[in-house]
C-alpha cells in the first residue's frame, strides 16, 4: 500500500508540474476574426508560444497573438496579426505594396505570397517608436490592424503562433515568413 501512495504522489506531482509548465510557456487560441484569411479561418485554433519573446526579438513576419493596445478595452479579445515594421521604421502601402523605411534611409519592398487580395488604399505611417511594432492583417482589407493609427507595444505581445491544431484538416506549423534583402 505505501509503495502504491508513493507511486501515486509521485504521479501526481509530475502531473502537477507538467500542468502548470504548459500553462506558463504555451497557450491555445480560437481565431474570432477574418483578418487573416485566406492564411486563418475563424474557429481556428493555434497554440500560441509564449516564451520564445524572452529570448529573442520579434522579427518581421512572425504572426503573434496580442492584446489590442488602447484605445480598445483591456478585456478585448486578443488579435492575431503579422509583424511588418520593426522599432525605428516606417511603414508605407503604395498600389497594394508595402515599403519599409528603415532608419539607415533604404526603401524595402516587402514581397509577400500570403497576401490574396492587397491593400485597395493608401497608406503612409510615421516613425514606429522604440519597443513598438506594426502589426497587419493577412486579410489587408478587411483587418483592423496599425493601419488605424496604433502601434503594438511589446509588452501586449502574448506570444507567437506556433501550431495550428484545429480543425484537423488545418494541422499544420504556423507558416512565419522570413523576408529576402533583410
Amino acid at each position: 500500500m505505501r509503495a502504491f501512495l508513493r507511486d501515486f504522489l509521485i504521479t501526481l506531482v509530475i502531473a502537477v508540474v507538467i500542468f502548470f509548465g504548459l500553462q506558463i510557456t504555451v497557450q491555445s487560441y480560437i481565431i474570432n476574426e477574418t483578418c487573416m484569411e485566406p492564411n486563418f479561418q475563424e474557429g481556428q485554433r493555434v497554440l500560441v508560444n509564449k516564451v520564445i519573446y524572452k529570448f529573442r526579438e520579434p522579427e518581421r513576419g512572425d504572426v503573434i497573438v496580442l492584446h489590442p493596445p488602447p484605445p480598445y478595452s483591456p478585456k478585448a479579445i486578443p488579435f492575431i496579426k503579422r509583424i511588418i515594421g520593426l522599432p525605428g521604421e516606417s511603414v508605407e502601402i503604395n498600389e497594394g505594396i508595402v515599403y519599409i523605411h528603415k532608419e539607415d534611409g533604404s526603401v524595402l519592398p516587402l514581397d509577400e505570397p500570403y497576401v490574396i487580395k492587397p491593400a485597395k488604399y493608401p497608406f503612409k505611417g510615421n516613425t514606429i517608436p522604440e519597443n513598438e511594432y506594426f502589426v497587419l492583417g493577412d486579410n489587408r482589407n478587411n483587418s483592423d490592424d496599425s493601419r488605424n493609427g496604433w502601434t503594438l507595444p511589446r509588452q501586449n505581445i502574448i506570444g507567437k503562433a506556433w501550431l495550428s491544431i484545429w480543425p484537423p484538416d488545418r494541422w499544420r506549423l504556423v507558416a512565419n515568413y522570413s523576408y529576402e534583402g533583410e
